[in-house]
């Protein structure tokens, strides 16, 4: 499956505790206007009437007959079944909400659903970072290769999804990559997303100079006190982002122990990567210290920030050279640097969960 090219076509929802915003994609991109509704979170009723009637409206507007609809919807939920739980932003959905069937049954077309953490990366892994840093390693003749990818959100929440070999992984429960419930090294208490998120930034911030969190600026405005761009603390703004990149790369790390592949991040708060990521990475790169004093890497592999042009440098080119074979003389190629990279997102959060949930239908489909 190439999804690059793909001429069939799949209608898709970015789901908004406010807004629901309906479009459909071909070949990674929209071919349609996108149509807006009101989502009605607290009238279950008039909710699930604006997704049919969004869907119409799009599927009016397509080229050509749409093969499915998948999309990225808020948890708990059953999402192979398309079953929705109790949500928090969209509390009409109590009990229980067949919302896929639903679907299936109206618009007589099979319907996916899936995590918005969980279609971020795909998206990355089929369009986006994922084949970003395969090409530059194959550009610059390294053998090395990726085929995993974990990767997570920072916005309202701490999102996560894992890709393996090209498959979503979604877990038996469909709670795979939920990075959110890690716990925050800051405040071990508390989970990772509440250092982890926009939330986090402002309350950091707010800490730091006094001030109760309400009034607290948004994360793009701390962004740019720390870069000395609006007036404010520029200590505290830049301790705050300094913090989520320690707390994010905490979490993240005990994800890549078990994943071992490339990382990206997506989200809101990304956009100030330049402040949190350095951090990040030196949290990945840390020590344990054993009972004896000894100190030993908190992961097997050397993580690299890939944003940072000299370090994604050396991730590239890495340690190859040649070995000999015993007993003969012909030799091998070998990289004996076991190594990791994080970065951030090369298609955009929204254009990311669009293209995963495409892919996503398209695999289910050829399956």
């Amino acid at each position: 499956m190439n999804a690059n090219t793909d001429k069939r076509i799949v209608m898709t929802l970015d789901a908004g505790g406010t807004n629901f915003r309906f479009s459909a994609i071909r070949g990674n991109k929209p071919v349609t206007e996108t149509v807006s509704m009101p989502s009605n979170g607290d009238n279950l009723d008039k909710c699930l009437a604006n997704i049919v009637e969004g869907f119409s409206q799009v599927k009016k507007q397509c080229p050509a007959a749409p093969v499915a609809i998948s999309f990225a919807f808020p948890g708990p939920a059953d999402y192979p079944a398309g079953i929705i739980g109790d949500l928090g932003n969209l509390p009409a959905f109590r009990g229980g909400i067949a919302l896929g069937p639903m679907l299936k049954k109206k618009f007589g077309l099979p319907t996916f659903i899936n995590n918005d953490g969980d279609l971020f990366v795909y998206g990355e892994a089929i369009a986006g970072f994922l084949p970003y840093i395969n090409g530059l390693l194959k550009k610059t003749g390294s053998p090395k290769r990726f085929n995993n990818l974990f990767g997570v959100t920072m916005g309202t929440g701490f999102g996560g999804g894992i890709v393996r070999n090209g498959e979503l992984f979604i877990g038996d429960n469909s709670m795979a990559g939920e990075v959110w419930l890690l716990r925050n090294k800051l405040n071990p208490t508390m989970n990772a997303e509440e250092g982890s998120c926009i939330r986090a930034v402002r309350r950091a911030y707010a800490e730091a100079t006094g001030i109760p969190f309400d009034q607290a600026p948004d994360p793009k405005d701390i962004e740019a006190i720390a870069f000395g761009k609006a007036e404010g603390n520029r200590a505290a703004a830049t301790n705050a982002y300094r913090r989520l990149g320690e707390v994010a790369g905490d979490a993240m790390g005990n994800a890549l122990t078990l994943i071992d592949g490339l990382a990206v991040i997506g989200g809101g708060v990304s956009k100030g990567y330049k402040l949190f990521l350095p951090a990040l990475v030196d949290e990945l790169n840390s020590n344990y210290t054993g009972p004896s004093g000894n100190q030993f890497h908190r992961l097997a592999s050397k993580a690299f920030n890939l944003e940072d042009a000299k370090q994604l440098k050396k991730f590239l080119k890495g340690e190859a050279k040649e070995i000999l074979i015993p007993g003969t003389k012909q030799k091998v190629k070998y990289d004996p640097l076991q190594r990791v990279g994080v970065g951030m997102s090369r298609l955009g959060t929204s254009e990311a969960v669009a293209i995963g949930a495409y892919a996503f239908a398209l695999q289910k489909l050829d399956n």
